[in-house]
C-alpha cells in the first residue's frame, strides 16, 4: 500500500520571538519554507499528527496562531501560485530525513 501524502500549507502568528524560532525549527524539520512565516508540506497521516502535538508542546494557546490548510493529496496537487514581487518556485518532491 502506497503512503498516502497529502499537501498542506502550514502559517503561524507566533507572539514571543523565541517561541517563533522554535516552532520555525519544527517547521524545518516537515516541510519546505516559503516565506516568513508559511511552510509547504507534504504529509502522511501520521506525520500530520505528529507536526500537530510537537506544535501544540511550543505555542502558548492564548497568545498564538497556527493555521494548517489541507490542500489535498500531494500526488494530484500542482499548486498554482500567483506571486507578486520576487519569484516563487513550487517545493519539489523530496524526501525529508528527520
Amino acid at each position: 500500500m502506497a503512503r498516502q501524502e497529502r499537501l498542506y500549507i502550514v502559517t503561524y502568528d507566533i507572539a514571543d520571538p523565541k517561541r517563533g524560532r522554535r516552532v520555525f525549527r519544527v517547521m524545518e524539520g516537515y516541510g519546505r519554507w516559503l516565506q516568513l512565516s508559511v511552510f509547504q508540506c507534504r504529509l502522511t497521516a501520521r506525520r500530520r499528527g505528529a507536526l500537530a502535538m510537537r506544535l501544540e508542546r511550543e505555542i502558548k494557546p492564548s497568545e498564538d496562531h497556527v493555521l494548517i490548510l489541507d490542500i489535498g493529496p500531494a500526488e494530484d496537487i500542482d499548486p498554482r501560485v500567483e506571486s507578486l514581487g520576487k519569484r516563487f518556485e513550487v517545493a519539489p518532491r523530496q524526501a525529508v530525513v528527520i
